[in-house]
């Protein structure tokens, strides 16, 4: 009997500890609730160098002459398929305006897949360590968030979660305009 015990206390530890694998899971994030959060000029801070290799091989400056829309993403990130074709569309109706996707805990292979299967027309940094910078101002504190910079490269606003066309559009438009 008491192997028996033991034998069933082993099995239940083991099959508590399954699924192991390295392969990130959307059970493993944070989700963000829309929430934006808008940053007067006075008290902004300036964002970090947005600079590195993309998801196309190509090495990509951000230069602090234009707003900026920055998109933390990962193609197991439902939210992030969700908020794709309003980013895409934005990304359409607002040339100006720097769209620049930052990859985070995903392998580029999937990344790859999605950027095709969404069309993403701007380019996708697949250094994360990048978001370490936004740390003391908004931070990215959920898959997806995207935030927004002022024309001179300081962070101006950021939402946390999916984009609707209304928030972002409202952010481009306010940050735009000063």
């Amino acid at each position: 009997m008491k192997k028996l015990l033991a034998f069933i206390v082993l099995a239940l530890a083991l099959t508590a500890c399954g699924g192991g694998g390295s392969t990130t899971s959307e059970e493993s994030f944070v989700s963000g609730d829309g929430s934006t959060t808008y940053i007067k000029a006075s008290d902004r801070k300036i964002a970090p160098a947005i600079t590195g290799m993309t998801l196309k091989g190509v090495n990509y400056t951000y230069e602090k002459d234009r707003v900026a829309v920055v998109n933390v993403w990962a193609s197991w990130c439902s939210p992030c398929r969700a908020e794709a074709p309003t980013l895409v569309a934005l990304a359409s109706q607002y040339p100006e305006v720097a769209f620049i996707g930052i990859l985070t805990r995903d392998n580029p292979a999937n990344a790859e897949a999605f950027e095709r299967r969404f069309k993403i027309p701007y380019p996708t940094l697949i250094d994360d360590s990048i978001l370490l910078g936004f740390k003391g101002s908004l931070p990215a504190n959920a898959i997806p968030t995207t935030v927004i910079l002022d024309k001179t490269g300081r962070v101006a606003a950021r939402i946390s979660g999916v984009v609707t066309v209304a928030s972002l559009t409202e952010l481009i438009e306010k940050v735009s305009a000063e």
